[in-house]
């Protein structure tokens, strides 16, 4: 077997005072702009406030969205950007920042190319809701792409030697008399360090592990539980504002409908559970929505059920097109039976209304036909080989599509539209490419897209 890959930040008395580029934050936005920027002959540093690397990344599930790619054409998947962009538009319903969405679709086959290009293979495709075509990216094994990206991120910033630093929070960013940026205050190990730097880029994720943010913005979603890790609290929001940068969409937050959280933990089930087979049935044990809408109108029909949550239903077919369900098992979030009488009654479901649910459904399969709801795409599998399996979800706070406001080169905006010089932002800390609501799929990709793209405009930036 191989040994499980570690990485190691650095000791914060190896922290310098000066560097080209100061990337805040380690998931995959932050990871890929450092990179890019390393590659182009810049010296980044990467800083961290949490203990663990690779923010919200790590809990990324499903995959990565491209369209046009090679992965696609192997896989007898013709598709186009405009497609992509179309249904990303109409998904985000129509409030997308449309410069930063056609950037997105028209380059995420390179950043699928790129990922290749080291040795990140993403291989394989599923579907997610709101999407008509098989184009979301993950690896071969079909292991949850976040975890995957974070750790073969991290494989190559430990090959290139990017100096990473945890447990450093950034207080304040610096700017001179002309209001360019020039570095930022943090506090390290108890104590406030100035660091200076050419330019700074902000890829600190959102603010859904933030109830104060959220309900302020948000006050209908108080008391909801959120598939965030702890540190996704909006610190870079705040700092941005603090020096005068615009935000957009601070209202618009994702509700993720599948989110498992009978427990003490909040477990997300990836859509791509619904994308490879899954049905979903309330508490009768009868279909009441199309899986594969949008995670807004999904989450809305779980919520008119009247906070009972639903239930995932699948078999071993899909099971073994989803490696995340092994996962799930293992954390006691699968509930299975041999048959569906029997998942029925461990459920408790009705097992009659269960086994005719399945058969309608299996009769849609055959027939590409779901007369019901109008379900058109995860349905390559009928759910017919035992075991049988269902996972209790209901929604929780996942995703926040509001933040700061950026151009398509990634350069914080002020709020009259004004560049902040030095200042660029990537990942889920930008407002406006996702409108009123995220596609499952597009976040990994975005971490990539605008974190290359952060990556190269500094170094034009400060090579102009």
């Amino acid at each position: 077997m191989a040994e499980k890959f570690r990485f190691e930040p650095k000791d914060a008395s190896e922290l310098k005072d000066n560097y080209d580029l100061i990337v805040v934050g380690s998931g995959g936005a932050g990871m890929t702009a450092a990179i890019q920027a390393h590659e182009l002959g810049l010296n980044p540093v990467i800083l961290e406030k949490m203990d663990n690397l690779g923010g919200n990344t790590n809990r990324a599930s499903s995959g990565m969205n491209a369209a046009e790619t090679d992965v696609q054409l192997n896989h007898k998947i013709v598709d186009s950007f405009d497609e992509f962009y179309a249904e990303t538009y109409k998904g985000g319903g129509e409030r997308n920042n449309t410069e930063l969405l056609k950037y997105f679709t028209q380059h995420a086959a390179l950043a699928i190319d790129w990922l290749a290009d080291h040795n990140i293979i993403l291989d394989d495709i599923t579907i997610t809701g709101g999407m008509s075509k098989m184009r979301t990216h993950r690896p071969s094994s079909m292991a949850p792409i976040g975890a995957f990206l974070v750790t073969e991120l991290l494989k190559l910033v430990q090959k290139l030697e990017i100096p990473v630093f945890n447990d450093v929070k950034v207080t304040e960013l610096l700017t001179a008399a002309d209001g360019k940026v020039t570095g930022l205050k943090a506090t390290v190990a108890g104590n406030e360090k100035t660091l200076n730097a050419d330019a700074v880029v902000l890829a600190s994720g959102g603010f859904g592990a933030n109830q104060d943010l959220l309900t302020k913005y948000r006050p209908d979603l108080k008391g909801y539980k959120t598939t965030n890790q702890p540190g996704a609290t909006g610190d870079g929001i705040n700092l941005a504002t603090a020096i005068g940068a615009g935000v957009v969409d601070m209202d618009q937050v994702q509700v993720h409908p599948t989110v498992q959280q009978d427990f003490d933990h909040v477990f997300l089930i990836g859509e791509a559970v619904r994308g490879e087979g899954a049905i979903l049935v309330n508490n009768e044990g009868k279909r009441f929505v199309n899986e594969l809408d949008t995670r807004k109108n999904v989450t809305a029909a779980i919520d008119g059920l009247g906070g009972t949550g639903a239930y995932l239903v699948f078999d071993r077919g899909i099971r073994d097109r989803v490696k995340a369900i092994e996962f799930y098992d293992h954390v006691g979030l699968v509930k299975t039976g041999e048959t569906l009488e029997d998942v029925a009654k461990e459920t408790g479901l009705d097992a009659d209304n269960l086994k005719q649910t399945v058969a309608t459904w299996n009769k849609a399969v055959d027939d590409h036909d779901d007369s019901e709801f109008g379900r058109t795409t995860g349905m390559e599998r009928s759910v017919v080989t035992g075991p049988f399996y269902t996972i209790h979800i209901a929604p929780a706070v996942h995703y926040t599509m509001g933040g700061v406001s950026i151009n398509k080169d990634t350069q914080v905006l002020k709020e009259d539209g004004q560049v902040i010089p030095g200042l660029y932002a990537a990942g889920e800390i930008v407002g406006g490419l996702h409108g009123n609501n995220r596609i499952g799929g597009n976040s990994i990709a975005e971490t990539v897209i605008f974190g290359r793209q952060a990556g190269q405009q500094v170094f034009k930036y400060l090579n102009n």
